[in-house]
């Protein structure tokens, strides 16, 4: 079978005029049935209108024939949900760790404002230190 770069050579009469064999049509049917691929991405390799490729699945599919509808999305769906979690996982983990260093310093800082009797954490009161503010006098 032919590739892209032979088709994206040809002209649109010459695209119009191709054939594609009804095995080949058989095969491909086939793989959007089992989801191995997508009607868009046939279209786009092959460099078929999906409206081809649509009247390929009325005639040749074995769902359709039977009268069975095909669930795209589940599989996709389900993959996003799992990676979704597992990435949720890993955040709660990252987390975790996190809140771990951050207990380790407050008693990092806490033994040592015992042992050299030196207050290091910054403790924050209602009201400004006296070199902060304007004095309300002009500069001018």
């Amino acid at each position: 079978m032919a590739k892209l770069k032979d088709y994206e050579k040809m002209t649109r009469k010459e695209r119009h005029l191709r054939y594609f064999s009804e095995e080949f049509k058989r095969k491909k049917v086939s793989e959007i049935d089992r989801n191995l691929v997508s009607v868009a991405e046939v279209s786009q390799e092959y460099q078929v209108s999906r409206t081809a490729i649509y009247e390929w699945l009325y005639k040749y599919s074995r769902m359709r024939k039977k009268g069975e509808k095909q669930v795209v999305e589940s599989e996709s769906d389900s993959k996003k949900i799992q990676q979704l979690r597992e990435q949720l996982k890993e955040l709660e983990r990252i987390i975790g760790e996190k809140q771990i260093k951050l207990d380790f310093q407050d008693k990092m800082i806490e033994l040592a404002e015992k042992t050299y009797k030196v207050d290091i954490k910054k403790k924050f009161s209602g009201k400004p230190s006296s070199g902060t503010g304007s004095t309300g006098k002009s500069t001018k």
